[in-house]
Protein backbone atom coordinates (compact mmCIF):
# COMPACT_ATOMS: atom_id res chain seq x y z
CA UNK A 1 0.00 0.00 0.00
CA UNK A 2 1.60 3.22 -1.18
CA UNK A 3 1.35 6.36 1.27
CA UNK A 4 -0.85 7.94 -0.73
CA UNK A 5 -3.10 5.17 0.14
CA UNK A 6 -2.69 4.97 3.64
CA UNK A 7 -3.16 8.80 3.88
CA UNK A 8 -6.57 7.88 2.11
CA UNK A 9 -7.54 5.07 4.54
CA UNK A 10 -6.28 6.99 7.52
CA UNK A 11 -8.09 10.08 6.75
CA UNK A 12 -11.49 8.84 5.60
CA UNK A 13 -11.48 6.44 9.23
CA UNK A 14 -11.04 9.38 10.84
CA UNK A 15 -13.68 11.36 9.15
CA UNK A 16 -15.75 8.70 9.66
CA UNK A 17 -15.23 8.26 12.63
CA UNK A 18 -15.49 11.67 13.41
CA UNK A 19 -19.40 11.61 11.53
CA UNK A 20 -19.94 8.73 13.66
CA UNK A 21 -19.29 10.72 17.25
CA UNK A 22 -21.15 13.76 15.87
CA UNK A 23 -24.06 11.47 15.76
CA UNK A 24 -24.33 10.57 19.06
CA UNK A 25 -23.39 14.49 20.42
CA UNK A 26 -26.54 15.35 18.28
CA UNK A 27 -28.87 12.47 19.83
CA UNK A 28 -27.16 13.14 23.51
CA UNK A 29 -27.66 17.29 22.88
CA UNK A 30 -31.43 16.84 21.27
CA UNK A 31 -32.89 14.41 23.42
CA UNK A 32 -30.88 12.99 26.75
CA UNK A 33 -29.46 16.32 27.73
CA UNK A 34 -33.04 18.25 27.62
CA UNK A 35 -34.51 15.43 29.51
CA UNK A 36 -32.15 16.32 32.62
CA UNK A 37 -31.75 19.79 32.15
CA UNK A 38 -35.67 20.30 32.41
CA UNK A 39 -36.59 21.68 35.95
CA UNK A 40 -32.71 21.11 37.55
CA UNK A 41 -32.89 19.10 40.08
CA UNK A 42 -35.72 16.79 39.68
CA UNK A 43 -34.44 15.13 36.59
CA UNK A 44 -30.94 15.13 37.71
CA UNK A 45 -31.53 11.14 38.65
CA UNK A 46 -31.06 10.59 34.71
CA UNK A 47 -27.49 11.40 35.06
CA UNK A 48 -27.12 8.85 37.75
CA UNK A 49 -28.75 6.00 35.77
CA UNK A 50 -27.00 6.89 33.14
CA UNK A 51 -23.88 8.98 33.95
CA UNK A 52 -21.09 5.90 34.50
CA UNK A 53 -22.16 3.87 31.00
CA UNK A 54 -22.18 7.54 29.35
CA UNK A 55 -18.54 8.42 30.62
CA UNK A 56 -17.76 5.37 29.45
CA UNK A 57 -18.74 5.72 26.17
CA UNK A 58 -17.64 8.87 25.29
CA UNK A 59 -13.65 7.84 26.85
CA UNK A 60 -13.54 5.16 24.36
CA UNK A 61 -15.27 7.01 21.64
CA UNK A 62 -13.01 10.00 21.89
CA UNK A 63 -9.96 8.03 22.24
CA UNK A 64 -10.50 5.67 19.25
CA UNK A 65 -11.07 9.02 17.57
CA UNK A 66 -8.12 10.63 18.91
CA UNK A 67 -6.06 7.61 17.76
CA UNK A 68 -7.25 7.68 14.17
CA UNK A 69 -6.71 11.73 13.78
CA UNK A 70 -3.53 11.09 14.64
CA UNK A 71 -2.76 8.09 12.31
CA UNK A 72 -4.30 10.08 9.66
CA UNK A 73 -2.04 13.26 10.68
CA UNK A 74 1.26 10.65 10.75
CA UNK A 75 -0.01 8.96 7.61
CA UNK A 76 -1.02 12.96 5.76
CA UNK A 77 2.43 14.17 7.59
CA UNK A 78 4.19 14.75 3.65
CA UNK A 79 1.10 16.20 1.78
CA UNK A 80 2.06 19.91 2.85
CA UNK A 81 -1.71 21.11 2.49
CA UNK A 82 -2.94 17.73 3.78
CA UNK A 83 -0.55 18.54 6.90
CA UNK A 84 -1.52 21.95 7.80
CA UNK A 85 -5.38 21.49 7.55
CA UNK A 86 -5.38 18.51 9.69
CA UNK A 87 -2.77 20.75 12.07
CA UNK A 88 -5.20 23.32 12.44
CA UNK A 89 -8.11 21.07 12.56
CA UNK A 90 -6.74 19.05 15.32
CA UNK A 91 -5.83 22.10 16.81
CA UNK A 92 -9.39 22.93 16.92
CA UNK A 93 -10.69 19.38 18.61
CA UNK A 94 -7.79 19.45 21.14
CA UNK A 95 -8.91 22.84 22.29
CA UNK A 96 -13.12 21.58 22.39
CA UNK A 97 -12.24 18.62 24.29
CA UNK A 98 -9.58 20.84 26.70
CA UNK A 99 -13.17 22.95 27.42
CA UNK A 100 -15.26 19.72 27.99
CA UNK A 101 -12.77 18.87 30.33
CA UNK A 102 -12.22 21.49 32.01
CA UNK A 103 -16.10 23.08 32.02
CA UNK A 104 -18.46 20.40 30.90
CA UNK A 105 -16.91 17.13 32.37
CA UNK A 106 -16.68 19.27 36.14
CA UNK A 107 -20.00 20.70 35.48
CA UNK A 108 -21.98 17.07 35.20
CA UNK A 109 -19.91 15.41 38.18
CA UNK A 110 -21.35 18.32 40.17
CA UNK A 111 -24.69 17.43 38.73
CA UNK A 112 -24.58 14.24 39.46
CA UNK A 113 -23.59 14.83 42.80
CA UNK A 114 -26.37 16.98 43.35
CA UNK A 115 -28.70 14.21 42.45
CA UNK A 116 -27.19 11.40 44.91
CA UNK A 117 -27.49 14.02 48.19
CA UNK A 118 -30.77 15.83 47.10
CA UNK A 119 -28.91 19.09 47.87
CA UNK A 120 -29.21 22.30 46.47
CA UNK A 121 -27.19 24.52 44.83
CA UNK A 122 -27.50 28.71 44.24
CA UNK A 123 -28.54 29.50 40.88
CA UNK A 124 -28.81 25.94 40.03
CA UNK A 125 -30.96 26.70 36.80
CA UNK A 126 -28.98 29.54 35.62
CA UNK A 127 -25.71 26.63 35.81
CA UNK A 128 -27.51 24.10 33.88
CA UNK A 129 -28.98 26.59 30.82
CA UNK A 130 -25.49 27.59 30.32
CA UNK A 131 -24.23 23.98 30.24
CA UNK A 132 -26.98 23.53 28.16
CA UNK A 133 -26.08 26.49 26.10
CA UNK A 134 -22.23 26.49 25.53
CA UNK A 135 -23.20 22.43 24.29
CA UNK A 136 -25.11 23.36 21.70
CA UNK A 137 -21.49 25.90 20.65
CA UNK A 138 -19.62 22.66 21.35
CA UNK A 139 -21.17 20.33 19.46
CA UNK A 140 -21.40 22.59 16.63
CA UNK A 141 -17.70 22.99 16.48
CA UNK A 142 -16.85 19.73 16.42
CA UNK A 143 -19.40 19.26 13.95
CA UNK A 144 -18.10 21.99 11.83
CA UNK A 145 -14.26 20.40 11.95
CA UNK A 146 -15.46 17.25 10.88
CA UNK A 147 -17.43 18.75 7.91
CA UNK A 148 -13.77 20.89 7.18
CA UNK A 149 -12.20 17.26 6.89
CA UNK A 150 -14.82 16.37 3.46
CA UNK A 151 -12.87 19.07 1.22
CA UNK A 152 -9.61 17.60 2.53
CA UNK A 153 -11.06 14.29 1.61
CA UNK A 154 -11.61 14.97 -1.73
CA UNK A 155 -8.40 16.89 -2.52
CA UNK A 156 -6.42 13.73 -0.57
CA UNK A 157 -8.42 11.05 -2.60
CA UNK A 158 -8.02 13.10 -6.13
CA UNK A 159 -3.98 13.33 -5.65
CA UNK A 160 -4.53 9.45 -7.16
CA UNK A 161 -6.63 10.51 -9.64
Amino acid sequence: MDSISRAELWLFITTLVYFLMNGAQVFETLVFVPKWADAPPQHFNLLLGSGASLKFFWIVFHSIHEITFILALIFCWKIDFARNWLLVSFAVHIAVRAWTLVFFAPSIIHFQQIAETKAGAADLADKVSLWQTLNYVRVAIFIAVSIGLIPLCIRVFNLRH
